[in-house]
């Protein structure tokens, strides 16, 4: 399929000047229903410094709903972003994928609908990306017309754009994203085409078109008062969210749908909501009493649009996904940030009668930081924000000025902030400051969501808090604990490797160490004490001393591993541990081998093979008290190499751990000849640079070498 010859840009469209080149962009997209018969989307494109998707152009009654949107950045988990890093079409069939997928989205967007996301590049150049919508009608895969469609759409406007650059003219986003609109059709005529009576017309900026004499009078307001206006605005007893839902449903969804509403004092009504491309009709009766009506007029209540709801649920689940502290300045910035049209944040904590910053992004190097430090009895906005719980608005540079006549950020450049506190368990803890490169009008709306997302910000730093506080704790305890150099012995060449998990705090119980039992004798231990906490460093640290202790007290593996399950019995401790010991002895070249419950250690040797040595297993301690761990006797010629590891290295999510276990074999008989350190480094592999790990890695390799 090739789209429309006349939305291609030929010889004319040299001489276009930029409003031309963004008509060119327009008139492509106002064919998009007739040619995939999809009736809401719009187009992103790249900032210039590639941060940043902004929303240049909306088709339908997108421009509605992409508010949270309107700036997203390259690490929000939604569609768009997604179909500009993979390069593909993304297509998400109906609201269970949606869910499951971008579950961001379907919190803001808790309708039923089918949504396309294209990628526009050319030549090797992404320039952004364009999304439709269809309504929930729509098969749950797209056609191969409607995929060889997309291309074309995705080509024509990709040809566009890189014809306006190369003219020295990009297309960049203005203020508010235009609107690719047919206003050619009279609203009253196509609403009268619908429905004959008692009946308004809806275009799809959600603003009465048109309404009949018989809709007016049932709804109790003369004609001229109502045309223009959004009918929740209109109409105060039509500002409960759920009117307003029943209407996004109907226009997101394609499908008709209606719902009852009391108007003032005791007049029931029937509204009935009949969608298609260029708004909604709506028929309007008279609808018999509700019995058991508490009959409350609607107007004492004041609602917020579930506009702003789901655009605060939207940023509330972003939140959730924050760990750290800079987990959380992150995600404003990238997430939250944006939405807004902000370009920079700042999130400054009060403690110790001064002003600490927790985190920044967007301002100039060393601009934030000055005011570390900054003593709370000093008149600053950021001072008076984080020691009063009352959110600040500053819409000019002028305003503040007014304000905060010494305020000296003389390298600030921002014309406009937003000052929220951070109020969690009653206790103002701090302000997060967003900062807007332009004058900024903040409305009662934002104002409003803008002042929750401050206290879900509070929450979510508070929890970062603890968690970092609990993170340097066990960082602490781990690196005390796990030795900071092997010794050396006579005899063996050591190396050895950790590596954290990346979930949970990073922490564990992994551990491993070298004692020197006699003048030719020595023990080795490997360990793997169960969780990712400070329970299981603690833990960690208490096996290690209590395998160091029995082993300096000349035991054999047998007696070492009984002696220290039967400690962690008395211990009272839930937690479970597994352990390999050896006892070396230097002079002979042998060892002793007691296992308790531990991954079986691999043996390469002079011969060249490798194999995995299977010593009688006996239980993980801390089970039965009473339990025994034989022991066997293993020879340790010159280029014997020991592999001891831990359970990571092997057991990963969907990994056959025999298949684990044999290609871990595998790699140990192709790289057993070479230096430890490059063994260790070739044995340890794709973990190394694995950004995901779900256990820590342990690594420890003894080697036989002459003295």
């Amino acid at each position: 399929m090739s789209w429309h010859a006349s939305s291609r840009p030929g010889r004319e469209a040299a001489e276009t000047t930029p409003e031309r080149g963004l008509e060119a962009v327009a008139q492509i997209l106002r064919s998009v229903p007739g040619r995939l018969d999809a009736r809401i989307g719009g187009l992103y494109l790249l900032s210039a410094d590639g941060e940043l998707l902004e929303l240049v152009m909306t088709l339908g009654a997108a421009r509605q709903f992409t508010r949270p949107w309107q700036h997203i950045g390259m690490t929000a988990p939604i569609p768009v972003v997604e179909s500009v890093h993979s390069g593909q079409v993304v297509w998400v069939g109906g609201a269970e994928e949606m869910a499951r997928r971008y579950p961001r989205v379907a919190v803001a967007m808790p309708y039923a609908f089918c949504l396309a996301a294209v990628p526009l590049v050319l030549r090797g150049t992404t320039y952004g990306a364009v999304f439709l919508l269809w309504p929930a009608a729509h098969p749950a895969e797209l056609s191969s017309r409607e995929r060889e469609g997309l291309d074309a759409l995705a080509l024509s406007l990709a040809e566009v754009l890189a014809q306006e650059a190369r003219a020295g003219r990009p297309i960049r986003p203005a203020p508010r994203p235009a609107v690719a609109e047919d206003r050619s059709a009279d609203p009253l005529a196509t609403m009268a085409a619908r429905l004959p009576e008692g009946v308004c017309g809806i275009d799809l900026d959600g603003r009465l078109a048109a309404v009949t004499p018989a809709a007016a009078e049932l709804l109790g307001e003369p004609v001229e008062r109502l045309l223009g206006m959004r009918p929740w605005a209109a109409l105060s007893w039509l500002r409960d969210p759920v009117y307003e839902y029943h209407y996004r449903a109907a226009v997101i969804g394609g499908q008709p749908t209606s719902f009852v509403a009391l108007r003032p004092p005791d007049r029931w009504l029937s509204f009935q909501l009949f969608p298609d491309g260029s708004g909604l009709t709506v028929r309007i009766a008279a609808a018999a009493p509700r019995e058991g009506h508490p009959g409350t007029p609607a107007e004492r209540a004041v609602h917020t649009r579930p506009g702003a709801l789901y655009h605060l649920l939207h940023l509330a689940s972003a939140l959730t996904e924050a760990i750290t502290v800079q987990d959380v300045v992150s995600m404003i910035s990238e997430q939250i940030l944006p939405a807004f049209g902000g370009q920079a944040v700042a999130v400054l904590m009060a403690e110790g009668g001064r002003l600490r910053i927790a985190g920044h992004r967007g301002y100039p190097p060393g601009l934030v930081d000055q005011f570390d430090g900054t003593a709370l009895t000093q008149s600053t906005p950021g001072v008076q924000a984080s020691t009063n719980p009352v959110p600040a608005f500053f819409e000019t540079r002028e305003e503040l000025e007014r304000l905060y006549p010494d305020r000296h950020e003389t390298q600030d450049e921002m014309a406009a902030w937003a000052y929220l506190p951070l109020v969690t368990s009653r206790r103002l803890i701090g302000t997060c400051v967003l900062a807007f490169a332009e004058p900024h009008h903040f409305d009662v709306e934002e104002r409003a969501v803008l002042t929750s997302l401050g206290g879900l910000i509070a929450q979510a730093l508070d929890r970062a808090r603890l968690y970092d506080t609990k993170l340097v704790l066990a960082h602490g305890l781990q690196e005390s604990l796990l030795p900071r150099a092997l010794p050396s012995v006579p005899s063996l060449e050591i190396s050895a490797r950790y590596l954290p998990c990346t979930e949970g705090m990073d922490v564990g119980g992994d551990f491993y160490d070298l004692i020197r039992v006699g003048p030719d004798t020595v023990a080795v231990v490997i360990g793997d004490v169960q969780g990712h906490n400070v329970n299981a460093a603690a833990l960690m640290g208490q096996v290690r001393t209590a395998v160091r202790a029995f082993a300096s007290a000349d035991a054999d593996p047998s007696t070492v591993l009984a002696r220290t399950n039967r400690l962690l019995a008395d211990l009272d401790t839930a937690l479970l541990a597994s352990c390999t010991y050896l006892c070396v002895d230097l002079g002979r070249r042998e060892a002793r081998l007691a296992n308790a419950g531990h991954p079986v250690p691999l043996l390469y040797g002079p011969d060249g093979r490798a194999r995995a040595l299977e010593p009688p297993t006996g239980m993980v301690l801390n089970v039965d008290p009473a339990a025994e761990y034989p022991q066997i006797r293993i020879d340790l010629p010159i280029g014997t190499t020991l592999v001891l590891y831990t359970d990571g290295l092997i057991d990963t999510p969907g990994a056959d751990l025999d298949q684990a276990l044999a290609d871990l074999a595998a790699t140990l008989a192709r790289h057993g000849g070479d230096p430890l350190d490059r063994l260790a480094d070739a044995l340890i592999g794709q973990s190394g640079q694995a950004e995901h790990r779900t256990d820590d890695i342990a690594l420890l390799l003894v080697r036989s070498v002459p003295r």
